[in-house]
């Protein structure tokens, strides 16, 4: 018998590189990374197979990703972080907040290093 787990598909030899499983309740498959243990009610895919899954009709795929896999950045991840260099590009307004012009509850910034910042309670 081969270590190698293969595909469940008939007629397919392929190594298998992901797990099927069907939440019948839900009406849901979900396709996740290679199940550590053979299980009687799931299915090892090969890559080609797995990237090619369809459901039923009315019925949902959730793709896990695999945790050892390189995640691609998204869209989302590119917007934070231009945000978050606009952030730190900001000039520092501590003259206004010096000068009393943040409001009574605020704290005010005392000190910054990096992403960090130094707060001071107005009350001290």
């Amino acid at each position: 018998m081969s270590p190698v787990r293969r595909c469940s598909r008939t007629a397919c030899g392929r190594p298998a590189v992901a797990t099927l499983t069907y939440v019948y309740a839900d009406s849901t498959a979900v396709l996740g990374p290679l199940a550590t243990y053979a299980e009687p009610h799931c299915y090892d895919l090969c890559a080609e197979h797995s990237e090619r899954l369809t459901a039923p009709r009315g019925w949902e795929v959730v793709r896990l990703l695999d945790a050892s896999a390189p995640a691609r950045p998204s869209g989302d991840d590119l917007e934070a972080l231009a945000n978050a260099v606009r952030e730190a590009a900001r000039p520092q307004e501590r003259a206004a907040e010096a000068g009393g012009g943040g409001r009574g509850g605020d704290p005010i910034e005392v000190g910054r290093r990096g992403h960090l910042r130094v707060l001071r309670s107005p009350d001290n």
